[in-house]
């Protein structure tokens, strides 16, 4: 989930960006920064499920992060957080400074 915020730090709009599978997704900048960038987002959180209910980061939750934090600077639509939710759990990766 992309969660686009404004200037203000409003929430301007989301979109589901990819669904995955039990195991893993697929998330390329290009999709996600699309969105963002129609709908004119000052910044940007993101946010998705591990059906496992473990809310821990895995290794491909930190670099996906990394690509689009980095896809994020060259656009100018910087990444707030990521945050992952695992049952009743979440972690947020700003907090876990993996941000």
């Amino acid at each position: 989930l992309a969660i686009a915020v404004n200037a203000k730090g409003q929430i301007i709009g989301y979109s589901t960006i990819s669904i995955g599978d039990l195991c893993s997704s697929t998330t390329h900048p290009r999709e996600v920064f699309k969105f963002l960038i129609c709908c004119n987002a000052g910044s940007v959180i993101f946010a998705h499920n591990h059906p496992s209910e473990d809310s821990s980061p895995s290794e491909a939750d930190i670099q996906t992060t990394r690509r689009l934090i980095k896809a994020g600077e060259l656009l100018g639509i910087p990444v707030l957080n990521h945050i992952i939710i695992g049952g009743e759990n979440y972690t947020s990766m700003r907090e876990k400074m993996l941000i």
